[in-house]
């Protein structure tokens, strides 16, 4: 006995209709599109961690070159803020007031440093700014004039820029308390 086919005007159909292939192609493509851009942010997070790391090492670079550091000079005690007239390079500084004002970057000639005193090899566009500030030991909020406190806070700023003639981005801050 042969089997007929009940509906003798439709054929068997094999492979997608166009409407099909269109709505399969829209689907994989918002699905491709989706991972380009989420990879895409993974990248822009991982660049700003990078930048943030770097940033807080070379502000902690500053904080461990400065560790052992009297708060005035040994020689002169607080009567000069800052740099002594004889105090012109980095190994120089003996003191932490010396550091009040220090740029260290490529354009300041002396590149961004470490502990150890030492410009540290391609970091180009990195800077490091470092203020010291006399503070009042009831308020640490609060500076004063004289150097009869017997705190000191010191701020590291760190900045980065991309690339020359850009505008340098602060990426961190780096401060503490320096006591007496």
């Amino acid at each position: 006995m042969r089997i007929t086919n009940p509906c003798p005007d439709r054929t068997a159909r094999r492979g997608f209709t166009l409407i099909e292939s269109a709505v399969a192609t829209v689907i994989v493509a918002t699905g491709v599109l989706g991972m380009v851009a989420a990879q895409q942010a993974w990248h822009r997070q991982n660049a700003w961690a990078e930048r943030a790391a770097i940033g807080a090492r070379l502000g902690n670079e500053i904080r461990e070159l400065t560790f052992d550091l009297p708060r005035h000079d040994p020689v002169t005690g607080a009567g000069t803020w800052g740099p002594e007239s004889n105090e012109v390079l980095l190994a120089d500084y003996d003191d932490l007031d010396d550091f009040d004002g220090a740029v260290f970057s490529d354009s300041a000639g002396n590149g961004p440093v470490n502990a150890i005193r030492r410009s540290v090899p391609g970091m180009s566009g990195w800077i490091q700014e470092v203020r010291v500030h006399n503070i009042d030991p009831g308020n640490v909020n609060v500076d004063v004039a004289d150097a009869a406190s017997d705190l000191m806070r010191v701020e590291v700023h760190v900045r980065w820029r991309e690339s020359a003639g850009t505008e340098p981005v602060s990426v961190t801050r780096v401060d503490w308390i320096a006591p007496n």
